[in-house]
C-alpha cells in the first residue's frame, strides 16, 4: 500500500495549488493531496473536512491537522526506520501549529516528498535538511503494519 500511495501521489504532479481543492489536475492543498491519494488506495474519505481558512494554521493553537492525522493514519514510531509512502507533518515555524503535509516519495540520498505548495501547486521536493528539521510526526496509511522500533511497516 506504501508504494501504491507514492504512484498516487506521482499522479497529481502538476496539479495547481488551491486552497482547499481535492481534484486531481483541477487543484488541491496539501491535504486535499492527502485525500486524494485516501481516496485513490482506500475509495472513500475517512471523515469530512471542515472549511478552513488560509490562515488556520497561524490562529489558536490547537493541532487540527494533527489530532486528524491521529485518528485517521498509523503513527510511525520517531526512530523507525523511513519509508516510502508515509505521510509526513510539518511545523513551518517554531510556536506554530504543524500545518503541512507530503508524502515521502524517495528514500537514502535521493530522499524527496510530494506536496501542494502554495504557487508551485503539487511538486516532488528533495527532503532537504530544513526540510527534514520541520517535520514533526510521521504516519502509515491504514493498512500497513504497525511501526515500531526496529521495524519496517509491511503490507496487510
Amino acid at each position: 500500500m506504501s508504494l501504491r500511495a507514492v504512484e498516487a501521489a506521482r499522479t497529481w504532479i502538476g496539479t495547481p495549488y488551491v486552497h482547499q481543492g481535492s481534484a486531481r489536475g483541477a487543484g488541491a492543498d496539501c491535504l486535499g493531496l492527502v485525500r486524494g491519494v485516501w481516496r485513490a488506495v482506500h475509495g472513500t474519505e475517512p471523515e469530512a473536512v471542515p472549511a478552513y481558512t488560509p490562515d488556520w494554521g497561524e490562529t489558536g493553537a490547537t493541532e487540527l491537522l494533527w489530532s486528524a492525522a491521529l485518528r485517521n493514519l498509523r503513527p510511525v514510531a520517531a526512530d523507525a526506520p523511513e519509508g516510502p509512502g508515509e505521510v509526513l507533518l510539518f511545523r513551518m515555524r517554531a510556536g506554530a501549529v504543524a500545518k503541512h503535509l507530503g508524502i515521502r516519495a524517495g528514500l537514502g540520498g535521493a530522499a524527496s516528498f510530494i506536496h501542494a505548495y502554495d504557487r508551485h501547486g503539487v511538486v516532488e521536493s528533495p527532503l532537504s535538511a530544513p526540510w527534514r528539521a520541520r517535520i514533526v510526526a510521521r504516519f502509515a496509511w491504514p493498512g500497513v503494519g504497525q511501526v515500531g522500533p526496529g521495524q519496517v511497516g509491511a503490507d496487510v
